[in-house]
């Protein structure tokens, strides 16, 4: 059984930082690019960022940029998104997602609450 556990979210004042985590668990986590999604509430959800199977390669969506960093770490099975400068229009839920590199198989976490307020 395959399972994504988001952590790391919480309350962050404007300009603050917050690194989220994803544990991976019942896949092959190097075969699989990993990537950071958020949906606001009554939006759609969007692409934050993508890392490949290896961390070779990442994508990031234009306003995020320079503020956030998705890393991984295959030896412990996680995926991090690292945010700095966090602006009130982040705030949103984060969710992780695994797409298979072979047959596409996709993963989705149960997403972790991100607020950004003073």
């Amino acid at each position: 059984q395959v399972q994504l556990v988001e952590s790391g979210g919480g309350l962050v004042q404007p300009g603050g930082s917050l690194r989220l985590s994803c544990a991976a668990t019942g896949l092959i986590f190097s075969s699989y690019d990993m990537s950071w999604y958020r949906q606001a509430p009554g939006k759609e959800r969007e692409l934050v960022a993508t890392i490949t199977s290896t961390g070779g390669s990442t994508n990031y969506a234009d306003s995020m940029k320079g503020r956030f960093t998705i890393s991984r770490d295959n030896a412990k099975n996680t995926v991090y998104l690292q945010m700095n400068s966090l602006r009130p229009e982040d705030a949103a839920v984060y969710y992780c997602h695994a797409r298979g590199v072979w047959l596409g198989r996709v993963y989705w976490g149960q997403g972790t609450q991100v607020t950004v307020s003073s």
